[in-house]
């Protein structure tokens, strides 16, 4: 086999600097240059902004902020549950092929376990996922479901980029969703259903990460989706093209031009 273009993903360079911006995200790197995190530019550009505001302010700083951590306790609880499946079946489904003889080289040179193997070490995985607590469980079996449904090669779970334009962060996953691949995968916890300023937000946050990768690993993205879980029922699922990437990757370089520009950068 030859060489992953994804090896790259594993010269994570930055270290979190909280003590200069205790407000907000910062990286440097060992030269001691500054790398913004992608979800606070994303937040502080937001045309959704005076939304989230106003909600703030109707419901008082107080509960506002109670109702906030208890989105962000569930979302992290979700994501950790999904994390440890696509860990798990990754790790199964790459020695089993390896012990079949199965695995193969796509034409992005991305090595891949064929998909029947993929969705047989995800079912397998399910049942050992960590539980998540009553609050939570919904948005951890409307996720899960569709992974198990969807999911049929796994080439990264919460993999970091970072992009001399000066931004970096963690990207969900990044693999093949119904035989069609790569994508970049982001995944999102919401009792309503989303807006479309927020969708446009999470759109960006794919076409930063596909810039990271890009920067990182030489290799574009065919497409990505936001898989948004709900309380109970599907998930909303937004897709985006390769085109359609490309197109939030330009939206989000001209987001950090406007956050560089109001720091004074």
């Amino acid at each position: 086999m030859t060489t992953s273009p994804l090896s790259s993903l594993a010269k994570w360079s930055l270290e979190r600097d909280d003590e200069s911006d205790p407000n907000g995200r910062i990286y440097r790197n060992s030269s001691g240059e500054i790398f913004h995190s992608v979800t606070r530019i994303l937040k502080e550009t937001s045309a959704s902004k005076a939304h989230l505001e106003a909600w703030m302010e109707r419901l008082g700083v107080e509960r506002a902020t109670q109702e906030r951590d208890v989105a962000a306790e569930r979302g992290t609880r979700t994501h950790n549950a999904a994390e440890y499946v696509l860990r798990t079946a990754k790790k199964i489904s790459e020695a089993t092929a390896k012990k079949k003889g199965n695995l193969y080289v796509d034409k992005y040179n991305l090595e891949c376990v064929p998909a029947p193997l993929t969705k047989w070490a995800i079912k397998q995985t399910l049942p050992s996922a960590p539980k998540v607590g009553l609050s939570a469980n919904g948005y951890r079996r409307s996720l899960l479901n569709w992974i198990a449904e969807n999911v049929t090669c796994i080439h990264a779970i919460e993999f970091a980029i970072q992009h001399p334009g000066g931004f970096a962060g963690t990207a969900d996953f990044l693999g093949n969703i119904a035989g069609k691949g790569p994508l970049i995968v982001d995944w999102k916890t919401s009792f309503n259903k989303r807006g479309e300023l927020l969708l446009i937000d999470y759109c960006d946050q794919l076409g930063a990460y596909s810039l990271g990768l890009k920067h990182l690993c030489g290799l574009q993205a065919a497409g990505g989706i936001v898989v948004v879980a709900r309380r109970a029922g599907p998930p909303d699922i937004r897709h985006l093209s390769e085109l359609e990437l490309r197109g939030a990757e330009a939206r989000f370089l001209d987001r950090l031009s406007d956050y560089r520009s109001s720091l004074g950068l």
